[in-house]
């Protein structure tokens, strides 16, 4: 619905950038900056590394409609490279594709893994938990791209060409025109036009055409982007150029889905030449238009702006060619002129008003006229009329026989095949979904086009990218000012001789709803109908128009405004119905469920209006209600309808019926509309089955988008034949009921009733809020069903003891046999006030009673669970056959087999931590090595947390630790005997209104049940239940008086929480809220986390029902002012403790007595099995020899009587009639909510909760969860030797390439404590000898596998911020200069967890030990301790790594460099430092012969050259006095 493109909505981006790769560049300091629209933000600067690991959270929050939400343009950079990613709902852990904008031949810069989530009202992430960063990511194969996008992608050129446009509206107003054209003489245009395109977050623009209704450009913007592109559609707007601001005029969006197709037999994008047609506000100018986001694309546009000739194509670039502009910078180039696309025909379109109804009352008293428009000069009008009174609100015109018509001619190029083709799909499209029993092989066919036909009318119907006509556009007007409009596509009424061709609607009445304009068009004032019409459409060419009245009803005749010669060729001006038939209707109106609450007491009075053609009644107003049943038969005789009588019969006109809400002051307010067909009766047709009498249908109510309620009713049309009305059909309703004219819906009609009994379990109230700013303090619960009803026992002090007295109470009522037509059971709250005062508090309504309705168990199948062989459990058995099946079950799994179920459970034992004895791994020869044992003594509480949430999608189906979710989501609420029912007061808000939720209107909470049941009931009923009159059904519950609890809340860790400082991090702790305690852990917050780990426990005393709601909040700590609240969530205790799934405490899946995993119930699992066997009445449990036991005919062995009671208790779902899943141990995962921003997470946070009835043994100290401490470790790096280093320096005397290596490292996060070898000096081979020692001490959580760092963000930070980063070393090899800064020349990162082992000689090491990481063996530092060898880095190095503890190396010193303690032997290094001085002779001719060679030979020939010359001006003297005097 392009209408909802308009709502304003709240969004919130979220993005975590983790780490960076292959960043392409040299000793680089990289910064990501992410940018979001306007908005931007920066990681932290990492110094010296191509792999900077951030693991930095961001937010930002939008308010704004989702279609301009999500043409936003998400964008990551690392200095100058960015990779472009439209928004998506979701990516986690994706690696994105980094580009240099400015060289698109330089390919890949790098990539940079990120979680990128879009998150609106209402929306959950699903969080995959990963406990360790061990697997190394598979970059290329997991790259952030959507689906079907592949990941090789290529640059590519897109030419968008623009050539004309045509029938601008114009943009200044008249009397301007009128200035310029008296004083200068000129009359212009009122327009200056140019197009821009956006398009992947770049922009390009035409030229400005001055002055022009239809400009000429001839030119085409270039964008340079890869190729599938991740924004998936262009933005072309036409805008007026103004000095001031510039305004659009239309926008049009191209979809490069819809025209291209990436099949083996695809094409790249390809669009036209074509005219794309532009839409938006009415075309009148004024200086303000309220409209004008319809010209920006946002919503349907209300008229046809201008067209537009474009066309656009995809060239996919050859970056290795030397012709290939490498910047991507957006390009704008002149084209030639392109003649006319297409023959020019001229067409005709004609329409006929039969009808117009429910006209607004408010422009009733003015003429009313249609206006048909099909562009902007060529429109047609309907005759002026003034408006006849249907009903108080609602108007019609009197057309009666006179049918007015329009007709207009135009001309269009002829492109009517790309129309065809769309009518052919949706024709095809239509077929598929009237034929829905099909559809199951449709999809599983292999013809992939049907299929994809379905689906995409499934999705919203076919949608041509190349235009042709532009769409018809309708304008009801009242005194000449447009009021209400419809749009029809001109596709859907156009003409062919194929009927497949022809449009859905072209020669047939349909009936068409007027509405607003624009965001006019929006809550209760816009979803009032503006109009209604019968309108018959017909659009052809126009030689084809021959049969353009063939569709219409027959029996009328034409007027013709021509007479004389050619008047029959001409179109008439309007008809006359000559034919017309007599009906009755009757509409059997019976109720209505879940209707919208209007009133502010949450409740609505509502009544119903129906109208037919011209005809309209109301139903009687029923009071405070939102489930009324009007049981009404409404008649409306003499309906007069035009045509056929079997025309009539098989397309009857609709029934409108619209639900209002009556107010003692002002006029109804609009609750809901919906619409529907009567089943029509001919004069000479039976009336009987199958057809009559009709039968009740649920019918839809819509108010505006959304759903608003539902209604029971039926709707019969009766012919009046020449007898009148004797021979209609008797109306035979109930004779018991005296509601003076109201008739009620005749027998035949209404549901057959059957008595039925409700019992009502009345438990309590809670959390009542103020009412008329007064407390409640004396409720009642009132009962309401179909008329009859029970009241609870009055509550004498809400605030001492909110529950009942009186727990049951029971009332019988007539319900029809039908389930699914039972009304709504009504639940309401009511203040039992001084002076015989009742205050309405809130409601409640049932809308489905199916759930309640008690059914005897299956008689055969309770058989088949008493019957069948017993089930042994055998713990040393190898295999065990059992009934059903004759597979062998492996040593590690436990069986239970019961016969009803037909099938075997086999539920594995994983291996858990403490039962991990010995790990195997298997050699290339195949032999099996023992690792070292687990020392359970080692193991806490943590060790079975993150071993669970790295197995938590393996292990789901059984013994599940983690919950991704709340844990009532898996347990239906906990509701499985006692319900909470929400208690709603005040007036529901809009689809559009996000400021009155659901959730602000709850009031309170009443907490029951219900159970219905026929009457009489049956003796095996009562002796199977045990039956009791005093608590019927409710059997075996507990009673509802208070009790003490002992509360433990965990709270183990939050995540992604929402940034609450101004440097986009939190200072997070932690705030519990059970009546009246109060807890703040406010001293205890944690700096500048986003995902702090709390690792707290706190017990709370409280007393059910009083303190039943837990609230646990996370604020942000702030050093002035107050704390921030960042999310709650809320926890409704008392549910949890009364469940049968004894949610408690949790089950673990092993019982010891001491250990991490020690039992920390009270009560044993003999006792807690014992408990439930009597409160299930089953025989048992009953231990025997040999540690069996026997539960219910089925008989269990196991090693001890507890580990066989945990056995049952993990199994009890199994346990037929009494069985329930029992809650495990467990961590649920809740979503933190902020009340200032509704149904947005702001966060997630996992706890847990363990309840303690004081009446019972007191439980054992809280189990320890405090955080780990990082413990402490000295890493020990010892460089030997480099070997084939790059020689980067060029010796001046003697010409050989030489380096002056020397080593740098340092560790992951650590980069201020550098360490540097000493220089190897005039490395002629790229060997360097350096035996030098580099020592870094850390603190390391091994569960994790981080190090953690604590230090001060500024100088000016109140308090040190803790980093957690992945254990990683840093090697680099440098050029050591004296004059200039050191020549980086290559490195390595080496993951302490995960990295290749190192070759034993250097021969060995290659980068292949670097690049395929899969076919090397892998290390880790952390379980070898120590190793040795060679690893590459653009060179080789040699080094020795040593991890040891802090209490190790305290004992083991050494010293850093070859310094004490344990020195190392200083490197035997050659003595190359004057190898000149040794060797004049041989410098003196590298510098002659190769360095300096032609220079030599340049200052020879010079020198030579002068020496003659001083010769020859030296004897020249003498020589002319010689010549010249003879001497």
């Amino acid at each position: 619905n392009k209408c909802l493109y308009m709502i304003t909505l709240s969004y919130q981006v979220s993005v975590t950038v983790i780490e960076a790769r292959q960043l392409v560049g040299l000793n680089m300091d990289p910064v990501v900056c992410v940018e979001i629209g306007d908005d931007k933000k920066y990681t932290q600067m990492k110094e010296s590394t191509n792999c900077p690991y951030y693991n930095e959270y961001f937010v930002f929050d939008f308010h704004v409609p989702s279609d301009v939400m999500f043409d936003k343009i998400l964008k990551l950079s690392v200095s100058s490279f960015t990779t472009i990613q439209t928004n998506k709902h979701q990516f986690f852990h994706k690696w994105a594709f980094l580009s240099d904008p400015d060289d698109i031949t330089a390919g890949c810069k790098g990539y940079i893994k990120c979680d990128i989530a879009v998150v609106g009202k209402g929306d959950n992430i699903k969080t995959p938990h990963k406990a360790t960063e061990t697997d190394e990511d598979d970059v290329e194969g997991n790259l952030l791209l959507p689906e079907g996008v592949p990941a090789e992608r290529q640059w590519a050129r897109y030419y968008v060409k623009i050539y004309r446009a045509e029938g601008l509206p114009k943009m200044n107003t008249s009397i301007m025109a009128n200035v310029k054209k008296a004083f200068i003489g000129e009359n212009k245009d009122l327009v200056d036009p140019y197009v821009q395109i956006l398009f992947a977050g770049q922009r390009g623009k035409t030229s400005i055409q001055k002055s022009s209704y239809e400009p000429i450009w001839n030119e085409q913007i270039v964008f340079t982007e890869m190729f599938p592109p991740l924004c998936k559609r262009m933005k072309v707007q036409i805008r007026d150029s103004d000095k001031v601001n510039d305004v659009a005029l239309g926008t049009h969006f191209i979809d490069l889905r819809k025209i291209a197709n990436d099949g083996d037999k695809g094409f790249l994008p390809t669009l036209g030449p074509a005219w794309v047609n532009m839409y938006g506000s009415t075309r009148s100018y004024t200086i303000m238009d309220e409209h004008q986001d319809l010209n920006e694309g946002l919503g349907e546009g209300v008229s046809f702006r201008a067209r537009l000739l474009v066309s656009l194509g995809v060239e996919i670039l050859d970056t290795s060619s030397p012709d290939i502009m490498s910047s991507t910078e957006v390009q704008v180039e002149g084209v030639p002129n392109i003649s006319e696309v297409g023959k020019v025909e001229e067409f005709f379109l004609f329409g006929v008003f039969l009808e117009a109804t429910m006209i607004d009352r408010k422009i009733g008293d003015k003429p009313i006229s249609f206006e048909v428009t099909i562009d902007l000069t060529r429109s047609g009008f309907s005759v002026s009329l003034y408006a006849s009174q249907t009903f108080r609100n609602y108007f019609h015109l009197p057309y009666f026989e006179r049918k007015p018509c329009i007709y207009i001619k135009s001309w269009w190029q002829d492109q009517r095949r790309r129309l065809y083709n769309a009518n052919i799909m949706d024709n095809i499209a239509d077929k598929l979904v009237s034929h829905s029993t099909t559809l199951i092989p449709i999809k599983m066919c292999k013809n992939n086009i049907i299929t994809a036909l379905y689906f995409l009318v499934m999705g919203g119907g076919i949608d041509t990218p190349q235009h042709s006509i532009p769409d018809i556009y309708i304008w009801m007007m009242s005194n000449n000012k447009r009021i209400a409009y419809a749009r029809v596509p001109s596709k859907d009424i156009l003409y062919s001789g194929v009927d497949e061709e022809t449009g859905k609607d072209c020669g047939k009445v349909k009936t068409i709803f007027f509405k607003l304009p624009g965001k006019k068009g929006f809550g209760a004032a816009g979803w009032t109908v503006q109009a209604k019409t019968e309108i018959y459409l017909w659009l052809g060419l126009n030689r084809q128009r021959k049969d353009f009245l063939s569709g219409l009803p027959n029996g009328f005749e034409e007027n013709k405004m021509l007479k004389g010669p050619g008047s029959q060729s001409a179109p008439p001006i309007s008809l006359t119905y000559t034919m017309k038939q007599i009906f009755q209707l009757r509409v059997h109106m019976y109720q209505a469920r879940s209707l919208f609450a209007a009133d502010s007491s949450g409740l609505s009075d509502p009544f119903a209006r129906v109208f037919f053609s011209t005809h309209s009644q109301v139903t009687e107003v029923l009071n405070e209600t939102l489930c009324p049943t009007w049981d009404q038969l409404m008649v409306y005789d003499n309906v007069e309808l035009f045509g056929e009588v079997g025309e009539l019969r098989d397309d009857p006109p609709i029934i409108v019926i619209e639900i209002y809400d009556q107010d003692t002051v002002g006029k109804a307010e609009f609750m809901g509309r919906t619409f529907a067909k009567p089943i029509t009766k001919m004069a000479d047709e039976h009336y009987g089955p199958p057809r009559f009498p009709p039968q009740l249908e649920y019918y839809q109510i819509y108010r505006g988008n959304c759903a608003a309620g539902e209604m029971l009713a039926a709707f019969e049309l009766l012919q009046i034949g020449p007898h009148g009305k004797a021979d209609l059909p008797p109306i035979d309703g109930p004779t018991d009921m005296d509601r003076g004219p109201i008739l009620p819906v005749p027998l035949g009609i209404r549901p057959v009733l059957s008595k039925y009994r409700i019992e009502v379990l009345f438990w309590g109230l809670r959390d009542l809020k103020r009412v008329n700013l007064v407390a409640v303090d004396r409720p009642r619960v009132d009962i309401e069903c179909a008329g009859k009803g029970v009241q609870s026992s009055l509550i004498q002090n809400y605030k001492k003891n909110p529950n009942f007295g009186t727990l049951v109470k029971m009332f019988e009522v007539d319900l029809p046999e039908n389930e699914l037509l039972h009304p709504p059971l009504n639940i309401r709250v009511v203040d039992c006030r001084a002076f015989g005062r009742y205050t309405l508090v809130g409601n409640h309504a049932v809308t489905t009673l199916r759930k309640f309705i008690y059914r005897a168990a299956d008689k055969h199948a309770n058989n088949l669970n008493t019957q069948g062989t017993h089930t042994y459990m055998h713990a040393h058995t190898h295999t065990c056959t059992y009934t059903r099946t004759n597979k062998p079950i492996p040593r590690c799994a436990l069986t239970l087999s019961f016969v009803h179920t037909n099938a075997v459970f086999v539920l594995s034992q994983r291996r858990s931590l403490s039962t991990m004895r010995k790990k195997k791994k298997r050699k290339k020869g195949g032999d099996e090595v023992e690792e070292e044992e687990f020392d359970e003594s080692m193991l806490d509480w943590w060790s079975k947390y993150f071993a669970s949430i790295e197995t938590l999608m393996e292990v789901r189906p059984s013994g599940k630790m983690v919950y991704p979710k709340e844990l009532e989501n898996e347990f239906d609420n906990f509701e499985d005997w006692l319900h909470t029912f929400n208690l709603f007061r005040g007036k529901a808000g809009d689809d559009d209104d996000q400021n009155m939720a659901d959730e602000e209107r709850i009031i309170g909470k009443f907490k029951g049940s219900l159970c219905m049941y026929k009457v009489p009931v049956s003796d095996e009923m009562q002796r199977e239940m045990g039956f009791d009159s005093n608590m019927g059904m409710f059997q075996n519950i507990p009673t509802n008086d208070p009790i003490n609890v002992l509360v433990r809340v965990y709270i183990i860790r939050a995540t992604d929480l929402h940034p609450a400082d101004i440097n986009g991090k939190a200072d997070p702790y932690i705030a519990i809220k059970l009546g009246k305690s109060d807890i703040k852990d406010k001293d205890n917050y944690i700096s500048k986390q986003l995902n702090p780990i709390f690792g707290k426990s706190f017990d709370i005393e409280a007393t059910f029902p009083i303190d039943s709601t837990l609230t646990v909040s996370v604020y942000d700590w702030d050093l002035v002012g107050t704390d921030d609240l960042i999310g709650e969530t809320k926890l409704d205790l008392e549910n949890r403790y009364y469940s049968k799934h004894r949610a408690i405490c949790g089950i673990p899946s092993k019982y010891a007595i001491h250990g991490y995993n020690v039992w920390r119930d009270p009560l044993k699992p003999t006792q807690i099995l014992a408990k439930l066997c009597k409160e299930g009445k089953l025989d048992g449990p009953h231990y025997g020899p040999g540690g069996r036991v026997k539960v219910y005919l089925k008989c269990l062995k196991k090693q001890t009587d507890e580990h066989l009671a945990l056995t049952v208790l993990k199994h009890w779902e199994d346990i037929p009639r009494v069985g329930c899943k029992l809650i495990p141990e467990h961590v649920e995962t809740r979503p933190l909510l902020n009340p200032d921003k509704p149904g947005i997470e702001q966060g997630r946070i996992e706890m847990w909760v363990d309840m303690f009835p004081k009446d019972m043994p007191a439980p054992g100290p809280a189990i320890d969860i405090l955080p780990r401490k990082p413990k402490k470790f000295e890493l020990r790096v010892i460089i030997w030797n480099t070997d084939e280093v790059i020689l980067e320096d060029d010796d001046i005397f003697t010409g050989e390439k030489s380096s002056d290596i020397f080593v740098r490292g340092w560790l992951k996060g650590q980069q201020e404590d550098k360490q540097d070898t000493d220089v190897h000096y005039h490395s002629l081979t790229g060997e360097g000898l350096f035996n030098w020692r580099f020592i870094y001490p850390f603190d390391y959580l091994q569960a994790e596998e981080k190090i953690v760092i604590s230090k001060k963000e500024s100088m000016f930070a109140w308090d040190e911020t803790e980093y957690k980063i992945p254990a990683r070393l840093n090697l680099q090899v440098w050029d050591a200069d004296h004059f200039s800064a050191d020549d980086f020349l290559g490195a390595i990162e080496l993951d302490l967890n995960r990295f290749p082992r190192g070759a034993k000689t250097a021969k060995q090491c290659s980068i292949n030990m670097v690049l395929n990481e899969k076919d090397i063996p892998m290390v880790s530092i952390f379980k070898q301790m120590r190793i040795k060898g060679w690893w590459p880095f653009l060179g080789k190095v040699e080094a020795e790594l040593q991890l040891m503890t802090a209490e190790e190396a305290e004992k083991n010193p050494v010293g850093e460099g070859r310094n004490e303690p344990e020195p190392l032997e200083k490197p035997n290094r050659p003595d190359t430092a004057f190898l000149w001085f040794l060797m004049p002779f041989k410098a003196i001719k590298n510098l002659i012969c190769n360095q300096y060679f032609w220079l030599t030979i340049k200052l020879v020939v010079a020198l030579l050259l002068v020496l003659v010359l001083g010769l020859f001006i030296y004897s020249m003297p003498g020589y002319m006095a010689k010549k010249l005097m003879g001497v």
